[in-house]
């Protein structure tokens, strides 16, 4: 546990702002095409121009950062949180991916209020997501069930998978 421990809050306290780079223009016109269409989607939830841009920048971020699907990642937060940043469910997971506030304890200060913090909770959402699709050897179905606490059970995960269609470029 002590080296997952490790790995974890490594992941999580490596603060590289969110700040795509490209390899080439083309990788460059593929980000800011997918960017369009995906504000475009987000348009009704999330009506600033800015704040879109700044939270997909960060999603997109975020995902690639920790080898995830970022159409995955804006599924789960649809089914998570609806994209509500101030989100918090009924057993205390808090922000657009519902983290548990006992992974700041683990991993970081303790302070549950930082899961607020768009990219904090971004950034813990995605690494546990990585960590739980590697305990699980890549098994997604098993991976989301894990995540949302619901392991072998079909709706999370179907419902995740469901809506990550919506998102897919």
């Amino acid at each position: 546990m002590d080296s997952v421990r490790t790995a974890l809050s490594s992941a999580i306290h490596n603060h590289a702002p969110p700040v795509p780079e490209f390899q080439d223009t083309e990788s460059r016109l593929v980000y800011l095409r997918w960017l369009g269409a995906m504000s475009e989607r987000l348009k009704k939830k999330k009506t600033d121009f800015e704040s879109r841009k700044e939270f997909l920048q960060t999603v997109w971020y975020e995902s690639k950062r920790a080898g995830l699907d970022v159409a995955l990642v804006l599924g789960l937060i649809q089914v998570e949180s609806n994209f509500r940043k101030f989100a918090v469910s009924s057993a205390g997971a808090r922000g657009y991916m519902q983290v548990m506030p006992f992974w700041t304890r683990l991993l970081a200060d303790g302070d549950a209020g930082k899961l607020f913090h768009m990219q904090t909770n971004l950034r813990f959402g995605c690494v546990i997501l990585r960590h739980y699709l590697e305990r699980e050897n890549g098994n997604l179905f098993m991976a989301l069930g894990r995540y949302n606490g619901s392991r072998g059970r079909a709706p999370y995960p179907d419902a995740v998978l469901g809506a990550r269609r919506l998102w897919e470029y």
